[in-house]
């Protein structure tokens, strides 16, 4: 939809290309909802969980009744979670740091990281940009004065850029909102416009029109709302994969179904004539009594070829996993016996999908602190570019073995600078902050020692003194 960028320039925005737009915008829109209400497994996401009874027919003629569509089964297995979780987990468990070497940087984006809780922030972040194919993140000035940002769902968002909505030229969110009219709650659909200076807000009772309603400076040097995508093609981690998760779905439930239709079978009674009362005294009392030598009794059941079924829902979660690009740690050759390189190899797929995510975030977060900084600078609480001097470290979340890590490191000691080597540490997620307690620790050892020695020092002054009184 970049096409609207220099038809926005031309004209200025107004409400006919807001409409215009969000027209445009329905099928992605619908995309985006169906791909979140798929991960959360709502109906009306799923497929299977919709699905109605399948009609095969009727048997031919009255006095015959079908009983294999009489089950029908939904079982939803929810791959879709299990990807987008992993890769989450995988990526987010430890904290994203944020490091520079400019001590005024250094204290505001602290600050603003405490304030706007940045570890969830940014991991509900990535998890939207893994299930929609694209996140978006607004920032803004709240009520205090301070700056503030905020997670915003895909489907609302409609970033214009003219190469990728890591730096947008503008943006665009619409939603709607509930009101109270003469004590009646009304809904209305707002639009909000953002270019470099102002945020246009429009209003519609019907989606019909959009009036302009208020335009506003957002106190920013640049586009404030932005996009955070999860590839180059802003395709979700599931995308691919979701013919093969419904191909499970149908597979195992109709297998359920077949086994639940077992007690559904028709009863064959050979050799004996049962009337009304003898069907009746058979369902209390269970008993058979055929006298014919030839007589037999048994259910009319169709045979299932577990072995094949079996096989098909291995080969489904196989492809799914492959394609999915993700591992199921579940699996017993995740032990505690595997070895460092051969795990490396298991999560080679994960890792590669990580690490683009991790450079497209990169780039996001860049131009998040660029746009900080722009306000910041106003106030000489940093400078306009030092976001230039920010940069963010990732740390892969997976089981720990301390004391190889530790090993590792001792023996690294004085060949690599000690930043270095404490990065390797797993379980230290600041390495500078790490660095600087112990500088403080090392301070603190070094004025204690000089203490203990002023006052043994001291002790021997005062040994001397009264060995010389004695003397006298």
């Amino acid at each position: 939809m970049k096409e609207y960028i220099n038809l926005i320039r031309q004209s200025g925005i107004n409400g006919d290309i807001i409409k215009m737009m969000i027209n445009e915008h329905v099928p992605v829109r619908e995309k985006l909802m169906k791909l979140y209400a798929r991960y959360k497994a709502d109906p009306a996401g799923v497929p299977i969980l919709t699905r109605s009874i399948i009609d095969y027919g009727s048997a031919g003629t009255d006095k015959v009744q079908r009983i294999d569509d009489k089950v029908n089964n939904k079982l939803n297995n929810s791959f879709d979670s299990e990807i987008i979780d992993t890769k989450t987990g995988y990526m987010f468990g430890h904290p994203i740091s944020y490091e520079t070497e400019d001590k005024q940087l250094k204290d505001q984006v602290s600050t603003f990281n405490t304030r706007n809780n940045i570890e969830d922030a940014d991991s509900e972040l990535g998890k939207m940009a893994s299930i929609c194919g694209y996140g978006a993140r607004l920032l803004f000035v709240n009520e205090e004065g301070n700056e503030c940002l905020r997670n915003v769902d895909p489907w609302e968002c409609i970033i214009l850029a003219l190469d990728d909505i890591t730096e947008p030229t503008y943006a665009l969110r619409y939603y709607s909102v509930f009101e109270w009219v003469s004590g009646k709650k009304v809904e209305s659909y707002r639009a909000d416009f953002y270019d470099e200076t102002f945020i246009y807000s429009f209003k519609s009772s019907d989606k019909a029109k959009y009036d302009l309603i208020e335009t506003k400076p957002h106190l920013f040097n640049g586009c404030p709302l932005f996009g955070v995508p999860n590839n180059k093609e802003m395709k979700g981690d599931t995308e691919k994969v979701i013919s093969l998760i419904d191909a499970y779905d149908r597979t195992l439930s109709d297998a359920s179904n077949e086994i639940e239709q077992f007690r559904l079978a028709y009863l064959i009674v050979k050799g004996a004539s049962l009337d009304d009362e003898d069907m009746e005294k058979l369902k209390k009392n269970g008993v058979f009594e055929v006298f014919d030598d030839n007589g037999d009794v048994k259910f009319l059941t169709k045979e299932i070829n577990d072995a094949m079924i079996e096989n098909h829902l291995n080969r489904l979660e196989e492809n799914i996993l492959r394609f999915a690009k993700t591992v199921n740690f579940s699996d017993g050759s995740f032990g505690g016996t595997i070895t460092g390189v051969a795990m490396r190899y298991k999560l080679m797929a994960l890792e590669h999908k990580a690490i683009t995510m991790e450079r497209k975030m990169t780039a996001a977060f860049r131009y998040q602190y660029k746009i900080l900084c722009s306000a910041w600078s106003k106030r000489i609480l940093a400078g306009k570019d030092a976001y230039l001097k920010l940069w963010f470290q990732f740390k892969r979340n997976l089981p720990a073995n301390i004391l190889e890590e530790a090993q590792a490191s001792a023996e690294l000691k004085g060949l690599v600078s000690e930043e270095t080597r404490l990065a390797l540490l797993s379980f230290i997620d600041d390495v500078r902050f790490e660095i600087e307690r112990m500088r403080a620790e090392a301070d603190a050892y070094t004025i204690d020692d000089n203490q203990d020695d002023d006052e043994e020092q001291e002790v021997n002054e005062d040994d001397e003194a009264f060995q010389k009184d004695e003397r006298k």
